[in-house]
C-alpha cells in the first residue's frame, strides 16, 4: 500500500517542520508527502524545500483556501489511500502502520481511524457505519488520524469557510459506509491548537456554521438512507450540538454569560443528562472554577 499524505500549508513555518518531521520518522515507509502551500507569506515554502527528501514535494499556489489547497493535493497523488495532515501537527511514529494494517484487515472499510491527541487528553478512534452520528457531529478533529481508500476520497467544497472537513466526512460516509479502528488506544495523531487557527477563530460565531450545516442536511441522497422524521431529528440534534460548541467555546474565552446562554439554548432543543450536569456545574461555580470544565489550554493563547 502507497499512502499519499496531503498537507496544506499557509503560514506554518514555525511548525511545518515538525510535521515533515513526523512523517520522516514513520515506521511505515511506502508514502509520499505533498505539501501545498497557499499563498503563504512567511517562509513555509523554504522549510519544506529545506528538507531535500525526494518523497516530499511541494506545490505552491495563489491563497484559495484549504479546501482547494486539499484538493490540489489529492489531484497531484498516484496513491492506493490517503491521509489529509495538517500542516502544524505531528504524526506518531507508529501512525502511518497502524492504520494501515487496519485498512488492510478491512477490505470492505472506506477508512481507518486512529485516536489522537489535543491538549493533553486523548480521544479515541471510532468505527462502525458513522453516518447519523457525523449528521449531528464533527467525529474527527481533522484528517490526520485518517486514512482513506483512495477510490472512496471526495473533494473538499471549496464554498466552505469553515466545517469544510465535517461535511467531507459525512459525504464520505454517504452511503452508509463502513469505519474501522486501528488497534490500540495510543493516538496517532498529535493536535496544535493555536489562536489564529480557523477553529478557535470561528467557533464562537454562529454565522460560521450556516453553510456546513445546510452542505450536510441538505444533501438528496440522505433521503434514500434516512426518513423525513429521522432527517428532522438528526438536524435538530445537530443544531444543538452546535448551540453546545458554541457555548463552550464562549466560556473557554471566559465569556461566560454568553456562553451560558448558547448552553441553555442547546438543552432546550435537545437535553441530556451530560448537558443538564455541565449547564448547572458552568451556572453554580465561579468563574475560577470553571477552568476544569472546558480549560483554556495553554496552547490555545500562543
Amino acid at each position: 500500500m502507497l499512502i499519499g499524505i496531503v498537507t496544506p500549508a499557509f503560514n506554518v513555518a514555525a511548525y511545518i517542520g515538525d510535521t515533515i518531521r513526523s512523517v520522516l520518522a514513520q515506521t511505515f515507509r511506502d508514502w509520499t508527502m505533498v505539501v501545498v502551500d497557499d499563498g503563504s507569506a512567511d517562509a513555509t515554502a523554504d522549510v519544506v524545500r529545506g528538507f531535500g527528501d525526494p518523497r516530499v514535494r511541494l506545490i505552491a499556489q495563489a491563497n484559495a483556501g484549504v479546501s482547494a489547497a486539499r484538493n490540489r493535493g489529492v489531484a497531484a497523488l498516484n496513491c492506493d489511500a490517503v491521509l489529509f495532515l495538517d500542516g502544524d501537527d505531528c504524526l506518531a511514529s507508529f501512525a502511518l502502520e497502524a492504520l494501515a494494517q487496519a485498512l488492510d484487515a478491512s477490505p470492505g472499510a472506506v477508512a481507518a481511524v486512529g485516536a489522537y491527541e489535543r491538549g493533553g487528553r486523548v480521544y479515541p478512534a471510532v468505527s462502525g457505519d458513522l453516518l447519523a452520528r457525523l449528521m449531528v457531529r464533527n467525529l474527527f478533529v481533522n484528517g490526520g488520524h485518517v486514512l482513506i481508500r483512495r477510490g472512496a476520497v471526495r473533494l473538499f467544497r471549496d464554498d466552505l469557510r469553515y466545517g469544510e472537513d465535517w461535511a467531507f466526512w459525512v459525504r464520505l460516509a454517504l452511503p452508509p459506509a463502513l469505519f474501522v479502528a486501528a488497534e490500540g488506544r495510543r493516538p496517532v495523531l498529535h493536535v496544535r491548537e493555536r489562536s489564529s487557527g480557523a477553529y478557535l477563530r470561528m467557533a464562537t460565531y454562529p454565522a460560521s456554521y450556516g453553510p456546513c450545516l445546510a452542505a450536510i442536511h441538505d444533501n438528496p441522497a440522505l433521503a434514500a438512507v434516512f426518513t423525513v422524521g429521522q432527517r428532522r431529528s438528526l438536524r435538530r440534534r445537530a443544531d444543538a450540538e452546535v448551540q453546545w460548541t458554541i457555548g463552550r467555546e464562549l466560556i473557554r474565552h471566559r465569556r461566560y454569560r454568553d456562553g451560558l446562554r448558547w448552553l441553555w439554548g442547546s438543552l432546550m432543543r435537545a437535553p441530556t443528562l451530560r448537558r443538564v450536569a455541565v449547564l448547572a456545574a458552568v451556572a453554580i461555580l465561579p468563574p475560577r472554577c470553571r477552568g476544569p470544565l472546558y480549560p483554556y489550554d495553554r496552547a490555545v493563547r500562543e
